[in-house]
């Protein structure tokens, strides 16, 4: 979609998708709630939110979206999750419960609840790669990520911490950057769809 308007989707099975799409609409981005396969094949990127993600992994099952999501994703649709979005992406978890099933197509090893359980809740620091004045990181119940594969590019951290990586069209967060008004991933995200598109 070379010169359009980029149709980005945002999961709205639970969690802060409403704060993602109010960020992408912030940049001019055409919006939408995904929660069916016919809205994922409709859309030119798709925004994994945070949320619980035991509940997202069940939800991504009994909608019917979890193995078009994975085709998507693999054909080079841009995603970009956070929080337990980059859960749902990781190739390998720590701590999760039985059963627990992730997309594994971010080479990452994410723990979760990695920074303690709610009350644990905190902002932070979080520095850029691309240089520029810090991000307020919002970390809520936010894994970390204990392992970077080979390939996968570091976007920001936190201390000497990875709290964002990207991985061709795949971007992730430890953080909530849409709770915030700083909007430079979600820029990076849309800049990854245009490209995507322009090829």
């Amino acid at each position: 979609m070379a010169g359009s308007t980029p149709r980005v989707g945002v999961l709205a099975l639970q969690g802060a998708f409403r704060e993602h799409i109010s960020a992408l609409q912030r940049l001019g981005a055409d919006a939408v709630e995904v929660r069916t396969p016919a809205e994922l094949a409709a859309v030119d990127g798709i925004m994994l939110p945070g949320g619980e993600s035991t509940t997202m992994d069940l939800l991504l099952g009994s909608s019917g979206l979890r193995e078009p999501l994975a085709a998507a994703v693999a054909a080079g649709t841009p995603v970009f999750g956070t929080c337990a979005g980059l859960i749902l992406l990781a190739r390998d978890i720590e701590d999760g419960v039985e059963g627990q099933r992730t997309l594994q197509v971010l080479d990452v090893t994410a723990l979760r609840n990695g920074y303690g359980r709610q009350v644990k809740s905190f902002e932070g620091p979080v520095a850029l790669a691309s240089g520029g004045a810090d991000m307020v990181g919002v970390f809520i119940r936010a894994p970390r990520i204990t392992r970077v594969g080979e390939g996968v590019e570091i976007l920001a951290r936190l201390g000497d911490e990875p709290v964002a990586v990207r991985s061709g069209s795949i971007m992730a967060a430890t953080f909530h950057p849409e709770l915030t008004d700083d909007d430079r991933l979600h820029e990076v995200f849309l800049a990854g769809i245009a490209n995507t598109s322009g090829e």
